[in-house]
């Protein structure tokens, strides 16, 4: 049984149909990757399974629960977090303090140290400024922020939402290793992004997104040589 279902969801903005059809499935361990174009249906595609949005039909399970019509807060307490887009910290609050928002559903202190420690590990840099107010962090910085607030959560999957977005070449790339060593460590993960070459060089499988509705899907490896990808998505 697949860790996550997506099955023939459509997702509506008013008269606008932004998700047609669409069906995927997420392993246990898995980097799934979802890549395509600016208003493909992505990011849509992660809010509805988070249950920020609801779909109008279809149906999403996780670990063979139904969680269509759950709400977001229980969403996280069963196990699915998301790094939303464009990072979006508590820029008022510190570095410590946006980690600890992330541990909020968790009541087990002993546990929510043991977390902080591990996302200190993968992100050193937060342990040195963990006093610092985070609105002051580097767009980098703030990246590694997001990424460990959901951490925070002990999920059992991470939605990441174009986490290389602003970045720069270095960063991007530290940024894809710590999904890697993220995934390695247990967590499995659904990788929205727009840099279609680094997200098939990490990814076991992947699907392509093209006007709300999935138009190649595969292992990353055979999709990095498809044509048509090569030729719209990877500047070949």
């Amino acid at each position: 049984m697949a860790m996550l279902e997506i099955e023939n969801i459509y997702v509506s903005y008013g008269m606008i149909n932004a998700i047609r059809g669409v069906s995927f499935t997420v392993d246990r361990g898995e980097i799934i990757a979802l890549i395509g174009a600016n208003g493909a249906g992505k990011t849509t595609t992660l809010h509805t399974i988070s249950g920020l949005l609801r779909p109008k039909s279809g149906s999403i399970r996780f670990n063979g629960t139904e969680i269509t019509r759950v709400a977001p807060h229980k969403i996280v307490s069963m196990g699915i977090a998301q790094v939303p887009e464009g990072r979006r910290v508590f820029s008022q609050l510190t570095v410590l303090d946006n980690l600890k928002m992330g541990a909020y559903i968790r009541r087990d202190p002993k546990e929510i140290v043991h977390s902080l420690q591990t996302v200190y590990g993968w992100f050193p840099r937060l342990k040195e400024r963990q006093n610092q107010i985070a609105g002051t962090l580097s767009g980098g910085e703030q990246q590694m922020l997001a990424m460990g607030r959901a951490l925070m959560s002990h999920p059992q999957i991470i939605l990441m939402d174009e986490p290389s977005m602003g970045l720069s070449p270095l960063l991007v790339t530290e940024v894809f290793n710590i999904i890697e060593e993220i995934c390695k460590a247990g967590t499995t993960v659904l990788l929205v992004e727009q840099n279609a070459k680094k997200a098939l060089t990490i990814a076991d499988r992947a699907y392509v997104l093209e006007t709300g509705t999935i138009a190649l899907e595969g292992k990353a490896a055979d999709l990095m040589n498809n044509d048509r990808v090569k030729k719209a998505y990877l500047g070949e």
